[in-house]
């Protein structure tokens, strides 16, 4: 058994040389057989005086049998190289009864050196100091078994006894043991890895062909003794014997070559270029057990970076030219990776000197290459959808002039900022106006106004404090929110302290400054509100500064306090409060508008969204904004919501005894997901209107993953496991769009109107609405395009890939009482290629 030449770790052999502990172990093996075969020749010969055969023929005989059982090879790859399994064991036994023991180290050194110079020169092209050191090593292992054979017993021309069968097949196992630990030794110091590896996968490879051979010797020995006439019946087992030992070597080789594609391909499945790459090369080297394995990857830039690996272990990267056109040496494979028409990296694959590629293994390098450049074009997307989604997010919740964060995030973060604080603690908002904005503009152009607008924001910037939150409303509004008031036992101490700090900020901005060449003073008008942390939300902090503001300007000061005597708003929220709670115990004033979303290319319902209408007797007909946010900072949001999901589910049952199973949708405020009860309340509804679960689609928000409650995630997950299906509304809009995904398992993402009317004049818009479809197919969820108006609106969701679609363009929403006509004539116009809505993969 021999390790085959398995090639150094980086360019050429030739070129870099064998590595020096190599060196040193081929000489201590050669000086090793060198000194074995001198010495053997040393040792007495006793042959019979009658000998037919002579001295020189039987050691002509030895050299002969040695060189053909090295030839009759079979060859393997292993993790480590190429190893070669000969008829050695066989070879061993019928020289020990054919010949003296001290010649046999001579003979195998000579029938060694003969058979793997030739093997060389006809096809391995193996260098000169590895056909030295193969034959040194069968020469050693000779030697150390012919030692251990006869301090067992003497079997030349020896009559075949149990016990000198014993002395023989103990010489074997010397023989098999010390050629496979002087393979593994070989690949080891070669490639700097543990013997432990090549060693075990050369014992495995050769143990059935290990038996044979013993066999085999131990046959001949006795066809010798009786007649060797009888040997000229050897050949066609012996053939048949060598095919068994070749297929069982192909047949366990294509075993464990499927096995490690399937895993190397698997390891393929990561989120980003090296991670592919890394994989890309650690699997090509332990699937094809190569030598080298570069992985060179296209950058959407145009630059390109090179990962390399060697069985060594070693992985190194870097940036590289483009790959060229060069051709390929015979003992490598280059693969270019492309998708389509687009070109993604090139994988080469450098196989061992004197075992270069077969048919198989260039079939499994293109197998490979293709998954490979899947995997790596999948990386690129990510990316790329990363960094838009970043961009977009960014965009989304940052003004673009000033760079700081817009009113949506100051709500998002605002409110955020108010939870974490005690429930009674102080906080203020600051909302500062610019005065005489307009005449700027209007003198001296918009490019001193933005300038104006910068200058503003860096100066409150530099006024602000830690845990301050500064945004910039829109215009020439900016708002302050500052959560570090002093908590102090005068009731009066917060607002005092506030009205101080709006009065330097107004002093500071006064400072005189330049804009556009023409020095001026900034004067600014500010609302000042104060109030505790747990009575209100940002935006009704919004609505009383902005009040204070205009205060301010009315009364010709520059900062004014929010004054709840003159706020009308105020006193008629709670009237509109108690209204509600009337019309709750009443049947016809909260009302439902039902919408239906529909599938792109069938026109078929994929489902209905529930919007709630309030006919007051008294102010008409008010739309949700106009009540639904007093409501969820109330105590009714709870009855509120048992109310209109069971408005919702009584329509659903009604479909449902038309035979029209469509899913209905309804909104679920973030505040709802606090109550561990409602899971069972929707439960216990759905029971009474005998709807199936997956029927009900609940609407929630970004923000409800942005509350780090255990009881949001426990609500959730006990309405999953129920079958309630979930929703994502206004997807996009928030900061959080891709961070909520990894926490929450919902079945439907909804693309936000904003971004859908903007489509068509905004690449970003374009570009957020194109990732959101492609992310939702990737996760197999559905997705539904809202504030569809036109048909080129359509038609571009089309494009893009979106399967459904709600919008006025559609329908607007309707009563109850027609929802069902409309919805049996859409299923029965519907093209027949409808797919069932699940979010299992259908629209």
């Amino acid at each position: 058994m021999t390790s085959g030449s398995a090639g150094e770790s980086t360019d050429r052999l030739e070129a870099r040389g064998t590595p020096a502990r190599l060196l040193l172990f081929t000489v201590a093996v050669a000086l090793t057989a060198l000194v074995s075969a001198g010495l053997g020749w040393t040792a007495s010969t006793r042959l019979p005086a009658d000998d037919p055969l002579g001295g020189a023929a039987r050691f002509g005989l030895a050299v002969v049998v040695f060189a053909v059982a090295q030839l009759a090879r079979l060859r393997f790859r292993t993790a480590a190289g190429m190893v070669s399994i000969t008829w050695g064991e066989a070879a061993l036994i019928i020289c020990l009864y054919l010949t003296p023991t001290g010649w046999l180290p001579s003979a195998a050194l000579l029938g060694a050196a003969l058979a793997w110079s030739a093997m060389s020169l006809l096809g391995d092209r193996r260098p000169v100091l590895e056909v030295v050191r193969i034959t040194a090593s069968l020469t050693a292992a000779t030697a150390l078994a012919v030692s251990v054979t006869t301090a067992l017993g003497e079997p030349l021309l020896a009559t075949p006894t149990p016990a000198l069968a014993l002395a023989v097949l103990a010489g074997s196992v010397t023989y098999l043991l010390a050629t496979a630990w002087l393979g593994g030794a070989t690949l080891a110091l070669r490639h700097g890895i543990p013997v432990g590896p090549p060693l075990l996968a050369a014992l495995r490879g050769k143990l059935l062909m290990f038996v044979g051979n013993v066999a085999v010797g131990l046959v001949v020995v006795a066809l010798l003794e009786l007649d060797a006439r009888w040997l000229l019946l050897l050949p066609p087992p012996l053939w048949l014997l060598q095919q068994t030992y070749r297929h069982r070597l192909r047949a366990d080789q294509e075993r464990r070559t499927w096995r490690a594609f399937a895993e190397a391909t698997a390891a393929l499945n990561q989120l980003d270029e090296r991670g592919v790459a890394t994989a890309a090369v650690t699997g090509a080297l332990a699937l094809f057990n190569a030598e080298l394995v570069d992985v060179d990857v296209a950058r959407g830039d145009g630059r390109w970076r090179r990962y390399r690996g060697d069985p060594g272990g070693q992985l190194v990267d870097r940036e590289v030219a483009p790959p060229g056109r060069t051709e390929p040496e015979g003992h490598e494979l280059v693969r270019t990776l492309t998708v389509g028409a687009a070109r993604v990296g090139e994988l080469r694959i450098r196989f061992p000197r004197s075992a270069p590629p077969n048919a198989r293994e260039r079939d499994a390098v293109a197998a490979f290459g293709d998954a490979l450049a899947a995997a790596l074009h999948d990386a690129a997307t990510h990316r790329e959808l990363r960094l838009v989604t970043a961009r977009s997010s960014y965009e989304a919740v940052h003004d673009q002039l000033t760079g700081l964060v817009n009113r949506s995030a100051l709500l998002t973060k605002g409110d955020q900022a108010l939870r974490q604080l005690a429930h009674d603690h102080p906080v203020a908002l600051l909302l500062l106006d610019i005065d005489q904005f307009k005449e700027v503009n209007d003198t001296l152009g918009h490019a001193a106004g933005d300038q104006l607008l910068r200058l503003t924001a860096n100066r409150l910037g530099t006024l602000a404090r830690p845990g301050d939150l500064l945004a910039r409303l829109g215009g020439d509004e900016y708002a302050l929110l500052l959560t570090s008031v002093p908590v102090i036992g005068d009731r009066a101490a917060p607002m005092a302290y506030a009205l101080r700090q709006a009065r330097d900020i107004a002093e500071r901005l006064a400072a005189p400054t330049e804009v556009a060449g023409v020095r001026m003073s900034v004067e600014v008008s500010v609302g000042v509100v104060v109030a505790d942390a747990g009575t209100a939300d940002l935006t009704e902090l919004l609505r009383r500064a902005d009040i204070a503001m205009y205060q301010a300007k009315e009364g010709g000061g520059s900062v004014a306090a929010y004054d709840s005597a003159r706020d009308a708003a105020s006193t008629d929220q709670l009237a509109l409060l108690a209204e509600l709670r009337e019309a709750l115990k009443a049947d016809d004033q909260l009302v439902l508008a039902l919408q239906p979303a529909v599938d792109l290319t069938t026109g078929a319902p994929t489902g209905v969204e529930a919007l709630i209408r309030w006919r007051h007797p008294r102010r008409g007909w008010l739309g949700p904004h106009d009540f639904i946010r007093p409501v969820e900072n109330s105590e009714q949001l709870g009855t509120f919501t048992r109310y209109v999901l069971d408005k919702a589910l009584a329509v659903a049952a009604g479909w449902a005894g038309d035979g029209l199973d469509v899913p209905i949708s309804v909104n679920l405020s973030a505040r709802s997901l606090l109550d561990p009860r409602l899971p069972a309340d929707i439960g216990d509804a759905l029971r009474r209107h005998q709807v199936p679960p997956d029927r009900l689609v609940l609407e929630i928000t970004e923000t409800v993953v942005m509350s780090e409650l255990e009881v949001i995630d426990e609500v959730l997950a006990t309405l999953r496991s129920m079958g309630v299906q979930l929703a994502v509304d206004d997807f996009g809009t928030g900061f959080s769009s891709l961070t909520f995904l990894t926490r929450i398992a919902v079945d439907e993402l909804k693309v936000d109107r904003s971004f859908v009317i903007r489509m068509a004049d905004s690449p970003e818009a374009a570009a957020i609405v194109r990732t959101t479809v492609g992310l939702a197919h990737e996760l197999g969820l559905r997705v539904v395009a809202e504030g569809v108006e036109t048909a080129e609106q359509r038609l571009a969701l089309a494009e893009l890939g979106c399967t459904a679609a709600q919008g006025y363009h559609f329908f607007k929403p309707m009563p109850a009482d027609k929802i069902g006509a409309v919805l049996g004539t859409l299923l029965d116009e519907a093209r027949p290629n409808v797919l069932p809505l699940r979010a299992d993969g259908a629209s």
